[in-house]
């Protein structure tokens, strides 16, 4: 299989419908083989059960509940162990990350092993507030020059790579938390040598559904696991 898509939700009800069905629409249109994987952790609003309604029958369309276990890290990490595909496309599941862009990271990645979306490259941007977009690009940057990163959007979250690139890796060590396993993913790619391009991205606002984002709390996680890592407090083996 060429592709997985993997989509973590919490309380996506409103939305994932819509977000699965224009992503299967961009999809079908190429000659690659795909499958979207939809990890639920058990949203009370729903979700799995709407996902699993409408695409019953569909054996492109995965659902996957789990029970026991939440969090944004560890879904996708979950998803990724599922998935059948030889690259894998992770992506917010409330319309924030375009799904347009889909192809070119499908495409992109046959001559690089991760491309990343980067609000902060040229063509990119926020259709967020402008204190917003400022403040985590400001964050970024001490991102980026604290652990001496090569990308310029550590916590995008939107990125397609070659599967293979996480084989002989204890990923669990990776996927952990919320939005901060994404600065240990691309500080881990770098320090083994990976190729990463980034494409520029324009977040959208979100359709439906609440975020599960609290700002204070995410800015004090992401800037301890910044430390963690700069300090030796935090490796990979």
């Amino acid at each position: 299989m060429n592709l997985s898509v993997i989509l973590p939700t919490y309380n996506e009800h409103d939305a994932i419908n819509a977000l699965i069905s224009e992503i299967y629409e961009i999809l079908d249109t190429h000659p690659i083989t795909f499958e979207i994987l939809i990890v639920d952790d058990n949203s009370p609003d729903g979700t799995y059960a709407a996902v699993a309604e409408k695409w019953k029958g569909n054996p492109r369309i995965k659902p996957v509940l789990r029970e026991s276990e939440k969090g944004l890290a560890t879904a996708i990490l979950h998803g990724i162990r599922q998935s059948e595909g030889d690259k894998v496309i992770v992506m917010d599941t409330d319309f924030n990350h375009p799904p347009s862009l889909i192809p070119l990271l499908v495409n992109i990645t046959d001559y690089f092993e991760i491309a990343s979306c980067s609000r902060y490259v040229i063509g990119g941007g926020m259709e967020t507030s402008h204190f917003r977009f400022f403040g985590s690009k400001i964050f970024n940057k001490f991102i980026h020059y604290t652990l001496k990163m090569q990308t310029t959007d550590n916590l995008s979250g939107y990125y397609c790579f070659k599967k293979e690139v996480l084989d002989g890796i204890p990923a669990e060590k990776i996927f952990f938390g919320y939005g901060d396993y994404y600065i240990r993913f691309l500080y881990v790619m770098q320090r083994q040598k990976h190729p990463i391009i980034e494409i520029p991205v324009v977040y959208k606002d979100r359709l439906g559904g609440l975020s599960k984002t609290d700002l204070k709390n995410e800015l004090f996680r992401y800037f301890f696991t910044v430390l963690k890592i700069k300090f030796g407090f935090w490796k990979l083996k």
